[in-house]
């Protein structure tokens, strides 16, 4: 899976992937204000959403185990208040408790196989009362087939990094566990517009693409 995405790196922000593209849209406005808050991305990858919570004024530590992915991010994040970790998140992560205010995750739960140890580690590391927001791929789009993939571009090669069939129900189930008060869960599916500007999207018109789970840490 590493391999994959150090593979994927140098073109995974000009892919025109439509799945980040919708996740970007949501997540930002279930994430809201973030300037002052100490934030965490776990599975930051080229940095999509690290960038984008340091311009708006949030301390952002992003957490990968890519290392060509966080190539790609600290070019992006050049000179913001942001820094990377190498690290795999089936293993505990290497921070103090309660570090941080937010914790955010895009499209990484289908690659891990132990949802349980990634929700206690969010939980742990973030103060009382701290939120995450935690983005998926929809399961319903193991449906149709479709699971994270790319085009190599020196190859040619069709490349599937790995993804785990999850259910939402086991997301849940993990964050609960874990100790996270769930606050909301969103599914989203692409309309006829946003396929106009993402033609990969267009057979997947009115079906659920996207997963976001709102949480709150448990008051101790």
């Amino acid at each position: 899976m590493r391999d994959g995405y150090d593979r994927w790196a140098s073109i995974y922000d000009h892919d025109a992937n439509p799945l980040a593209a919708l996740e970007d849209a949501h997540i930002r406005q279930v994430v809201g204000k973030t300037a002052g808050l100490n934030v965490l991305d776990l599975g930051c990858g080229t940095g999509r959403h690290t960038a984008w919570l340091a311009s708006a004024g949030a301390s952002v530590t992003g957490v990968d185990f890519s290392p060509a992915m966080l190539a790609q991010a600290r070019v992006k994040t050049a000179g913001a208040d942001v820094r990377f970790l190498i690290h795999d998140l089936h293993e505990p992560l290497p921070l103090p408790d309660g570090t941080f205010d937010l914790v955010v995750s895009g499209l990484v739960l289908e690659h891990l196989s132990d949802l349980g140890r990634f929700f206690a580690e969010a939980h742990r590391v973030l103060r009382s009362h701290g939120r995450a927001v935690v983005s998926a791929m929809h399961p319903a789009m193991f449906l149709r087939g479709s699971q994270a993939r790319f085009t190599d571009p020196n190859s040619g090669e069709v490349v599937q990094p790995g993804s785990l069939e999850h259910q939402i129900g086991d997301f849940v189930m993990a964050a609960v566990g874990a100790g996270f008060v769930l606050e909301g869960i969103g599914e989203h599916a692409p309309d006829a517009r946003f396929a106009a500007r993402y033609p990969r999207a267009e057979k997947f018109i009115g079906w659920p693409m996207l997963v976001i789970l709102q949480m709150r840490r448990r008051k101790d």
